[in-house]
């Protein structure tokens, strides 16, 4: 079964068609959604350089949401044989401590990231850490600033906005909602401090199983040469996941 790509990245399923009482409603169902995930999928982290040079990663990603809790896991390939392998995982309590752990052949545990490297982009990739967790669903503060087009489509512009309580590098994400399926098509993810830019378009929407997903999206970091692909070739939305594929024994195995 081919499963279009991040579906992490985009949880928002649904939406409804009045302005103010049902933006709230969409934003329960995308947390909804993100409260039945169990899926596994497979492709590659495409790293594009100024001068258009790919570097291709393999990747998979697992992620289900148990009791409280959505675990991820992400197994990144060397580009070639020069180069060394990566086991993320990452969970993301709603209303409380988010935790990233990381996991290179031969260590006999996975370690801690400190939360100044969650912003780091995997093996030199557009895509941060933090940016597999997505936590900005289950931030408190979120608004719907107006009714927007972005190409053909109709839009309503969500912002979420971190509180103190919130552990993130993101101070706002602003996500172009798609009004008649309610999946996103171009995120903003403001950095704290520096006020950086980083641009998600989703491309290639499809419904596959009664879930709206896109077949690659692309990361850029505003007014700057180079560009990351994120592509999925395949994999499962019910993969019916446990425990034990998020075990230390399982992130360590290589």
């Amino acid at each position: 079964m081919k499963f279009p790509a991040a579906a992490l990245l985009a949880m928002l399923v649904s939406s409804s068609p009045a302005f103010a009482l049902d933006a709230h409603g969409a934003l329960e169902i995308a947390r909804q959604n993100a409260e039945k995930a169990d899926f596994r999928a497979s492709g590659h982290l495409v790293r594009v350089d100024p001068a258009g040079v790919r570097t291709s990663y393999p990747i998979t990603v697992r992620a289900h949401w148990f009791p409280g809790v959505l675990r991820v896991l992400v197994e990144l390939a060397p580009a070639s044989s020069a180069g060394q392998a990566l086991h993320v995982l990452l969970e993301m309590h709603p209303g409380a401590a988010s935790s990233i752990r990381v996991a290179h052949p031969g260590d006999p545990a996975p370690a801690t990231l400190p939360v100044d490297k969650w912003t780091d982009g995997l093996a030199g990739t557009g895509f941060s850490y933090e940016d597999f967790l997505e936590s900005q669903l289950f931030w408190a503060s979120q608004s719907v600033t107006e009714h927007v087009k972005y190409g053909a489509r109709d839009c309503d512009l969500v912002k979420s906005t971190s509180g103190s309580a919130d552990k993130t590098h993101y101070s706002e994400v602003s996500t172009w909602l798609d009004r008649s399926i309610g999946f996103p098509v171009y995120v903003e993810k403001t950095v704290k401090g520096s006020g950086a830019i980083r641009e998600f378009t989703y491309f290639g929407l499809r419904h596959d199983g009664g879930i709206w997903s896109a077949s690659q999206v692309e990361e850029k970091n505003h007014g700057q040469p180079g560009s990351t692909l994120l592509i999925i070739d395949r994999g499962s939305a019910k993969a019916s996941l446990t425990l034990g594929d998020f075990s230390p024994e399982r992130i360590t195995r290589f």
